[in-house]
């Protein structure tokens, strides 16, 4: 992790993930995180290794995206990822798409829950899991909370 918060490897925009308006469908900012997720995962202990042994996965309960800038085919961005939050059955993380020329494209925020599959049902992390969630923020809770982090949709109108 650089900066205290985890960078993935750069990650490349798809020449089938563009739309008819010529740039980035807006459902591939998410594969985009969910690519950068899958590189973070290890560290928790998460993947299909966890799956198996424990029958245990994550699951995400909720995702908001802002698009900041558009991305086009060939893009490469580099996904980071840091915990805000967490107990012992879920986390809250936030993530950005940084283009290589330094731009913001775009932040995710995600409620994550850890999930038995056999119900399926939300349940507690195993402890070396929970433990390495716990690593990971206390690394990120004394950094600035994000500008785009716990924002609600809705349009605002006058004299409300």
């Amino acid at each position: 992790m650089k900066n205290d918060i985890f960078h993935s490897t750069p990650l490349v925009v798809l020449p089938e993930w563009i739309d008819y308006n010529g740039h980035l469908n807006m459902a591939y900012y998410s594969v985009l995180m969910d690519q950068c997720a899958d590189q973070a995962y290890p560290i928790f202990g998460f993947g299909p290794d966890y799956r198996e042994k424990t029958g245990c996965t994550t699951y995400v309960a909720e995702h908001h995206v802002c698009y900041v800038r558009e991305l086009h085919e060939g893009d490469k961005v580099i996904g980071t990822f840091r915990v805000l939050d967490y107990d012992e059955k879920r986390f809250h993380c936030f993530q950005e798409l940084w283009h290589e020329d330094g731009w913001l494209a775009a932040t995710g925020e995600a409620l994550t829950l850890h999930v038995d599959q056999s119900g399926p049902k939300v349940a507690p992390m195993a402890k070396e899991i929970l433990s390495n969630v716990a690593k990971m923020y206390e690394i990120h809770k004394d950094l600035p909370w994000p500008d785009r982090a716990g924002r609600s949709i809705g349009i605002k109108r006058k004299g409300s």
